[in-house]
């Protein structure tokens, strides 16, 4: 299932403006949403450089050890510089992407425009029938996605699992569409829609993220899981394609150090009390952090109202 521009992960109405809001009530009521992604880095500079003049990104707070990104006024990303860290080995568990997500298809198509401009190096793409996704990678080998959704009325579920693909995508059909708006930087309304991981095996990722903090299988593809919540697609996924049979990583590394959800209250007491008493966890201030089997950070927080 690859194309000239495909990948293999993870209707056909181009969302106009006017549709921005209509992912907003799935993506604002869900149980868990993605909140900020962090990262440790060796170079800073590098690193920050790129997210800001090649994704779009605003570089909201800056330091010496420290770069925090996003648009709108709130924080996607964190980048920590680490010199000492050892460079993850993509057979390793962690990271396979962090997806960036935009409004609109046009949004998209402007993103493909500004990257063709600027000669940034994409790596495939694909039609996965809910959204349409562009990929590539940051400078330290950390995935990236760039993708817009369909409206969620054209997703097309069958007996609680969402048919997704990995077809070619329509990059003159983006381009097209992006040149009635062109880019200016990551828009307002676009987030961080979801987080793609790296394991070692399926069965405890789905006992973790599906069994402990109460995400939805939403499909299944041959070495991966995807979990949705609140009717979403899907906030996080997990594959073995190259990391079947890992173990936790050894740190310091360069990679995904923290995952944090943002999680609805109510959903955050529930984990609470599914929780071992011998798991080992942090829970401070409201902030819950636990690893997963793979030795990763994930934080959940309660999840600001939102009107």
């Amino acid at each position: 299932m690859m194309s000239d521009l495909a990948h293999p992960e993870d209707a056909f109405m181009p969302l106009a403006r006017s549709e921005r809001s209509a992912l907003a009530p799935v993506l604002a009521g869900a149980p868990h949403r993605i909140g900020r992604v962090a990262l440790t880095v060796r170079d800073l500079g590098a690193m920050s450089a790129f997210y800001s003049q090649a994704v779009g990104l605003e570089l909201m707070e800056g330091g010496a050890d420290v770069a925090r990104l996003g648009a709108g006024g709130t924080v996607f990303l964190e980048l920590r510089r680490d010199p000492a860290a050892r460079q993850r080995s993509a057979r390793e568990a962690g990271l396979f992407h962090t997806a960036f997500l935009l409004p609109t298809r046009a949004d998209l198509g402007a993103w493909l425009g500004h990257a063709g401009a600027r000669g940034v190096r994409l790596q495939g793409a694909a039609d996965h029938l809910v959204s349409e996704a562009i990929y590539l990678s940051d400078p330290e080998g950390n995935g990236i996605e760039i993708y817009a959704d369909r409206a969620p009325e054209t997703w097309r579920w069958n007996g609680g699992e969402l048919e997704m693909a990995s077809d070619p995508l329509d990059a003159d059909g983006l381009l097209r569409a992006g040149e009635v708006r062109g880019w200016t930087g990551f828009p307002e309304g676009g987030t961080v829609g979801h987080v793609h991981l790296q394991v070692g095996a399926l069965e405890p990722a789905d006992r973790f993220y599906g069994g402990l903090l109460g995400f939805d299988v939403t499909c299944r593809y041959p070495g991966a899981s995807f979990f949705g919540s609140g009717g979403y697609h899907h906030q996080l996924a997990a594959n073995v394609w190259n990391s079947r049979g890992a173990g936790a990583r050894l740190q310091p590394s360069t990679g995904l150090t923290e995952l944090e959800l943002l999680t609805r209250p109510d959903a955050l007491d529930a984990i609470r009390a599914r929780l071992p008493t011998e798991a080992a966890r942090s829970d401070e201030g409201g902030r819950l952090t636990l690893a997963d089997p793979w030795g990763t950070a994930v934080s959940l927080l309660p999840a600001p109202t939102r009107s």
